[in-house]
């Protein structure tokens, strides 16, 4: 139903998406600082099923929409790599504000038990606007409209950015957990991957805007 060459280019983009520390890495980050790695590895799962939730939303609404009209397409896709960039600046100019005091804080408190921390992962997955505009604007680019089906193409193509989530977001929390001292000692660092993250996110959303196709 979708080439290889589709799924492959999907994937590129998925991983440059996702390893851009966004608001489910840092709250991943957070819970392994201050509870450790069952805590993370579990947040990260929840974080994955969330996404996957949005896949769905975007697969059962937009993509029946996409599928029907071209215009509805352009304009999702230019609608969202404006918001790309607006997030790529947004990070930019607050990459200071990235502490690792705020990052534990805000995910300190008494331990929960597993599934009330996959449920914490899930709402941070699913409101996650830079998922929201990443399957909104730029899954619906790698469907082959000719082949139809286009909502099940995309819930096809969407495991793949969610397996490669799991995979970071669980490396993530492994390495905050692992080196707790080293990474919740340097706001510095933060500030760097924040910087980091918020070009990288402008870049994107500026490739979004100029490429992909309308068959």
């Amino acid at each position: 139903m979708v080439s290889t060459d589709r799924v492959l280019a999907f994937a590129a983009m998925s991983l440059l998406v996702i390893v851009i520390p966004g608001p489910s890495v840092l709250f991943v980050i957070g819970r392994a600082l201050a509870h450790g790695r069952r805590t993370a590895v579990a947040t990260a799962v929840g974080n994955v099923f969330g996404s996957y939730l949005l896949v769905v939303a975007v697969a059962v609404g937009i993509g029946s929409l996409v599928e029907q009209s071209v215009a509805v397409y352009l304009a999702v896709k230019l609608a969202g790599a404006a918001y790309l960039v607006f997030l790529g600046v947004q990070a930019f100019r607050h990459r200071k504000e990235l502490k690792s005091s705020a990052i534990t804080s805000g995910s300190a408190g008494p331990a929960r038990g597993d599934l009330r921390t996959v449920l914490d992962g899930t709402l941070i997955g699913v409101t996650n606007p830079k998922s929201v505009v990443f399957f909104a604007a730029v899954l619906p680019q790698f469907v082959d409209h000719s082949a139809g089906s286009v909502p099940a193409q995309m819930l096809l193509l969407g495991l793949v950015p969610i397996t490669i989530a799991l995979i970071t977001d669980t490396l993530w929390g492994l390495t905050a957990s692992a080196a707790r001292t080293w990474f919740a000692r340097s706001d510095r660092r933060l500030s760097l991957i924040g910087g980091a993250g918020g070009f990288t996110m402008i870049g994107l959303g500026l490739t979004v805007a100029v490429t992909g196709r309308a068959d």
